[in-house]
């Protein structure tokens, strides 16, 4: 049974404030998932193998942490609630860790593994610390699902932002911070990334309240927590989802920058660039810049880094209008339906890479920007239909453990994570990438491009046929909604 101290509504500067929280944790986890191999391989020179293998091995360590820092919170009492205070004690250590992961000691390559090695497994320890009750602080702000689907609009428009400055100004910040040097460049960025972070988390903290607090009467064993959780069937789905979801979001992350690099036709990409009036963009922002007597914008020069980061940026956007249409999609006909058939339509978009040849570079923007798009319908509603399974698992047992329930779905991030990241540095070596060669072999472009394409897509095209047994549909949804008010009621009263 649960308590609900406040009324459903969120008020709009709380839903804002609980956003940069996700703004925070997605500074250093959208650099982990598009740029981890690349880091590992091109600036700190680890072998691919050897990439693959610290990234899945440290991802899976952190993936089992979260069950245990689940149990954890949910038996956090504090006069901040159970999840705030998580937010506000791993705020300063998550940024500080992050900059040890991107730094480049000169050690010798024994060193070098170790160093990469245990500070990715410290960074997944404290992402879990603090990423785990920030999750599961959404199952608690409110009791409305309505409300949970625009909260979950907010957080993930401040995830697009994150996304927006990773994926298209990263390497420019890396350059520009690093006077070109690389490995300066990553650890400067990641300083201004744990600042900005940390400052972020501390408002979260600071303009959040959890309103859906467990009845002092509600008394449950480790064991039957678990139990109820093995025993929930929409929280089995959606796990698997979950995995299967990151899985695609780190190998076309993580390969995509390869495929500009190694696989799209240089010269194709520089003329694009030109008939779009990029270039002209860059040089007018420098006169303008240097005539108030600035420093000039260091765009990178190159044509691959510079389309990567233009790329994303279209993605981005408009992966932001499609979180637009979520909300109104997910009220007419249900999170589930609005869910699938968007995934749906967003993989045929990325299938479509495998057949474009390295010079149609029009097409290739093109199905960035289809694929952003549905896509993006689907971003808050993951997150908000975890937070329903909640509900449900409380509807069918009257009991709560909101944030065991939260940290095995986290745990299926993790995994999925590790796993397409591990995948990315595994392909590469299996297909014979060489990062010190400046043009690669035939078999490595032919496995770049069958993974931004191919195996990128199998997880998602998996993710739909899941979504055929999974039972909460909006009339459900309405239903869960309904009783649970009313079992609250007395409560609050």
């Amino acid at each position: 049974m649960t308590r609900n101290h406040a009324g459903d509504a969120v008020p709009t500067l709380e839903k804002i404030g609980y956003s940069l929280g996700d703004l925070a944790a997605n500074l250093i986890f959208q650099t982990l998932l598009t740029f981890i191999a690349f880091f590992y391989t091109d600036v700190y020179q680890l072998p691919p193998t050897t990439a693959a293998t610290i990234i899945f091995l440290g991802g899976l360590a952190g993936a089992c942490f979260n069950p245990l820092m689940g149990l954890i919170a949910d038996r956090t009492h504090t006069r901040w609630g159970k999840f705030r205070p998580w937010i506000l004690w791993t705020a300063v250590p998550f940024g500080a860790i992050a900059i040890l992961a991107f730094s480049t000691p000169d050690l010798p390559p024994g060193g070098k593994v170790a160093y990469a090695a245990l500070t990715y497994v410290l960074l997944m320890l404290v992402y879990s610390a603090n990423n785990l009750p920030y999750a599961a602080l959404s199952g608690v702000l409110t009791g409305s699902m309505a409300e949970r689907n625009s909260l979950s609009a907010y957080r993930f428009v401040a995830v697009m932002v994150a996304q927006f400055i990773i994926q298209v100004l990263l390497l420019p910040l890396v350059l520009i911070l690093g006077d070109g040097d690389k490995m300066l460049g990553f650890q400067r960025t990641m300083m201004v990334f744990a600042g900005a972070g940390t400052l972020c988390f501390l408002v979260t903290f600071i303009t959040t309240r959890e309103r859906i607090v467990p009845s002092p009467a509600q008394r449950s064993s480790v064991h039957q927590d678990v139990a109820d959780l093995i025993g929930n069937r929409p929280w089995l789905i959606m796990l698997v989802l979950t995995i299967l979801i990151f899985v695609t979001l780190a190998l076309k992350g993580g390969m995509m920058i390869y495929y500009f690099k190694n696989y799209l036709q240089q010269e194709a990409l520089a003329a694009f660039l030109r008939g779009l009036g990029f270039n002209g963009f860059i040089d007018s922002l420098n006169h303008g810049l240097t005539s108030m007597g600035l420093t000039t914008f260091h765009w990178p020069a190159d044509a691959a880094t510079s389309g990567f980061s233009l790329f994303n940026a279209g993605g981005i956007v408009f992966m932001i209008a499609g979180i637009g249409f979520s909300k109104p999609l997910a009220d007419r006909f249900g999170k589930r339906n609005t869910f699938g058939g968007a995934l749906l339509v967003s993989t045929l978009f990325l299938l479509a890479f495998y057949v474009y040849p390295p010079h149609a570079i029009g097409l290739v923007f093109a199905s960035q920007i289809a694929h952003g798009f549905f896509y993006g319908i689907t971003i808050p509603l993951l997150w908000a239909m975890i937070a329903d399974v909640a509900d449900y698992s409380e509807w069918k047992n009257n009991r709560r453990a909101t944030a065991l329930l939260f940290s095995a779905i986290i745990f299926g991030l993790k995994a999925g994570l590790s796993l397409g990241s591990a995948l990315v540095a595994g392909l590469l070596s299996h297909y014979g990438y060489d990062a010190h060669a400046t043009l690669q072999g035939a078999a490595a472009v032919d496995g770049i491009r069958t993974a931004v394409s191919l195996y990128a897509s199998a997880p998602f095209l998996l993710c739909v046929a899941c979504l055929g047994f999974y039972e909460i549909r909006k009339g459900m949804e309405v239903q869960i909604e309904r009783e649970l008010a009313a079992r609250r009621a007395p409560k609050a009263a």
